[in-house]
């Protein structure tokens, strides 16, 4: 394979994976969804952190990201920014 058949295919894997985190999925998120829901719809976090039942997960990176705060399984808070 070329360097540069690798690089396209490195570059539509990169777009591929930050497609889910837009404004259309952040607008379907809702306080009390589970966050099987959350991960069927945004994918697996890019992080995640907490304790004591509370988990707070984000998804993209620092320019664009959908951060959602769960209590238990539960959604309880969520944010966005740079969201196209």
């Amino acid at each position: 394979m070329s360097l540069r058949n690798l690089a396209v295919l490195t570059a539509c894997l990169l777009l591929a994976a930050c497609g889910k985190i837009n404004q259309e999925n952040y607008s379907k998120l809702k306080a009390g969804m589970a966050k099987s829901e959350v991960e069927s719809m945004l994918g697996s976090p890019t992080e995640c952190s907490g304790a004591v039942g509370l988990t707070s997960c984000t998804w993209g990176d620092e320019k664009s990201f959908i951060s959602v705060q769960f209590a238990g399984d539960k959604v309880m808070l969520f944010s966005g920014q740079g969201l196209k």
